[in-house]
């Protein structure tokens, strides 16, 4: 079985970081901001996911102090239902971990039944609503853990 390799983006990698991305969400972020984000920003990290050396997926994460906030999570539609927004998921908690964080938080969409599901086996919690947080003014329910 071909196995899942997750690793550091690169700038390299924004292109197919972005087919994800724009078949992923409906209000996509811009090859610009990731650019920004991953040369310009020291607290942020992202992470590519690769399956037969392609880039089906990416995580991205900030990290200021104790916080660990994930800032994007998101699979390939061709590629979701085999575990591997959940393996990525993992391993971005616990490099949250390995960077000293005590807490992790996240906003998803109140639609998006499946992914709060997978957020909630993490031991993930809702802690509020954030009103129309989307741009089509969909609403978004914080989640966050402490970690031990």
């Amino acid at each position: 079985m071909v196995e899942l390799i997750i690793r550091s983006m690169e700038t390299n990698d924004l292109d197919p970081v972005m087919v994800v991305e724009t078949a992923t969400y409906s209000t996509p972020w811009t090859r610009d901001i990731l650019y920004q984000e991953i040369t310009h920003n020291p607290h942020a990290y992202y992470f590519v996911a690769e399956w037969k050396h392609k880039v089906i997926g990416y995580a991205g994460v900030w990290i200021v102090m104790d916080d660990a906030q994930i800032t994007n999570i998101a699979i390939h539609p061709d590629y979701r239902g085999r575990k591997f927004g959940e393996t990525l998921f993992r391993y971005v908690m616990q490099f949250a971990i390995q960077k000293r964080a005590k807490r992790l938080s996240l906003e998803v969409r109140k639609s998006n039944i499946a992914a709060q599901h997978l957020y909630r086996k993490f031991g993930l919690v809702p802690g509020g609503i954030r009103k129309n947080y989307y741009a089509d003014q969909e609403d978004a329910i914080i989640m966050w853990v402490m970690f031990s």
